[in-house]
């Protein structure tokens, strides 16, 4: 009387990795997240890790954990992955409160981010 197991959310040759709480903007993730569709995965690694942005730190963990997902969970080939997929949306907004001046205060908003990557498995040409 268990519950029946849940359907791959990816297709047969995909791996996924979501990184649910990223600290900074959905508009920051992206322009990182811009750099790697599509890439190589390996190549998506190195360019993520020479990258100036401060957003790169945390994409390179869930690209590093994608790959990981496709070797080790789903017996897939390492040097043939492909980054298919890397959406980015919103996530939880922490608020926080500025003193000002006589008085008054102002709102400030922490924004998180979540980001989902999806690698695919490609035969080579």
């Amino acid at each position: 009387m268990s519950k029946q197991a849940a359907p791959r959310r990816v297709g047969e040759k995909e791996a996924l990795s979501v990184g649910t709480t990223i600290r900074g903007s959905a508009q920051k993730l992206n322009l990182v997240a811009a750099l790697i569709r599509g890439k190589k995965a390996e190549d998506a690694m190195n360019i993520l890790a020479f990258s100036k942005k401060a957003m790169a730190v945390d994409a390179r963990k869930v690209l590093a954990s994608a790959i990981a997902n496709a070797e080790n969970n789903h017996n897939l080939d390492v040097d043939s992955l492909v980054v298919a997929e890397a959406s980015v949306g919103k996530s939880i907004t922490m608020k926080r409160f500025h003193t000002r001046g006589r008085g008054k205060s102002t709102r400030i908003l922490k924004p998180f981010s979540r980001l989902r990557i999806v690698v695919r498995e490609v035969e080579e040409a």
